[in-house]
C-alpha cells in the first residue's frame, strides 16, 4: 500500500457527495431567505406575522445602487397596502370582491404594481424615456400611417368621448406607447392617455373596446405636464385592462 494516499483512506465518492449535500441544504437555505426579502406576504389576511426570524426567516437588510444613484432597501418597512374589497366568505382565501369603482380597484384584471412614483428614463443623459411629439421635435409618425390627432375617440358603446390631442412615443424604442385624448366637457373635459394597444385606430375614428365612453372620465392621470411615471402607467393599463371584465355587468356574469 502506498503511503500518504489519500483514496486508500477515504471514499472520494461519499466525500464529493457528502459535500454537495451540504452545498445544496446551504443553497435552499440561502434561497428561502432571499425569497423573504421582499416580494412575498410576510403577513396574513389579520395582519399576523407569517415567517420568523430564525435561519430561514428574514434576512438582514441589503443595500441595492440603483442605476441614477438612488439607494433601495430590502426588506424595508412598508405600510399595509389596504385592497378596495371585501372577502366574499368568511375562510381564508375566499375569493375578493371589489368595491366601488372596479376600473380602480387594483383587482383582477385591474391589477397593477406598486412601482417607483418616478418617469422612465434613457440610459444615456436620463432624460424622459416617453413623451408626447410636441415635446421632442426630432420625433415624428410614419407619413405613410394613419394620423391620429383629431380623431374622434368613442368607447364600446360607439360614444364619441373625445378627441385624439396628441401622441406619446418611446424615445428609446421609437414606437407609439400611447394617445393623448382630450375628453368632452360630458366626460371631464380633461387629457386622459389610452395604451396604443387598447386603441384601434382607423381613418374614421379610434375605437377603445375595453371600456364605455362615460368611464374615460376616471381614467388615472398624470401629475406632471409631458410626463408619467412607471406608477401611473401601470395604473392606466390595468384601467383600460380592468375594462375588459368590470366595464359592463355581461363582460363579468358567466357565459352560461
Amino acid at each position: 500500500m502506498e503511503t500518504g494516499a489519500l483514496t486508500n483512506h477515504f471514499d472520494v465518492a461519499e466525500v464529493v457527495l457528502a459535500t454537495f449535500v451540504l452545498f445544496f441544504i446551504a443553497l435552499v437555505i440561502y434561497l428561502q431567505r432571499e425569497s423573504n426579502r421582499e416580494g412575498f406576504p410576510l403577513l396574513d389576511q389579520n395582519g399576523n406575522a407569517m415567517r420568523s426570524t430564525g435561519l430561514t426567516g428574514i434576512p438582514a437588510v441589503k443595500t441595492f445602487v440603483l442605476p441614477r444613484g438612488e439607494m433601495a432597501y430590502a426588506p424595508r418597512a412598508e405600510a399595509p397596502e389596504v385592497l378596495g374589497a371585501a372577502a366574499s366568505a368568511g375562510f381564508p382565501g375566499a375569493p375578493l370582491d371589489p368595491l366601488g369603482n372596479k376600473l380602480t380597484s387594483g383587482l383582477g384584471p385591474a391589477a397593477f404594481a406598486r412601482r417607483a412614483d418616478v418617469p422612465d428614463r434613457q440610459f444615456f443623459g436620463g432624460a424622459p424615456r416617453i413623451v408626447p411629439l410636441r415635446a421632442d421635435a426630432a420625433m415624428s409618425l410614419d407619413p405613410e400611417s394613419i394620423e391620429p390627432r383629431g380623431l374622434p375617440v368613442l368607447g364600446a358603446d360607439r360614444v364619441v368621448a373625445g378627441t385624439v390631442h396628441d401622441v406619446w412615443v418611446d424615445r428609446s424604442e421609437t414606437i407609439v406607447r400611447y394617445l393623448e385624448v382630450a375628453l368632452a366637457p360630458g366626460f371631464g373635459g380633461r387629457n386622459v392617455l389610452v395604451p396604443s394597444t387598447m386603441a384601434d385606430i382607423q381613418a374614421a375614428g379610434v375605437l377603445v373596446e375595453s371600456i364605455l365612453a362615460a368611464q374615460f372620465a376616471d381614467v388615472p392621470g398624470t401629475k406632471v405636464v409631458n410626463e408619467v411615471t412607471l406608477l401611473e402607467e401601470d395604473q392606466i393599463s390595468a384601467y383600460f385592462g380592468g375594462g375588459t371584465l368590470y366595464a359592463t355587468t355581461a363582460r363579468s356574469e358567466p357565459l352560461l
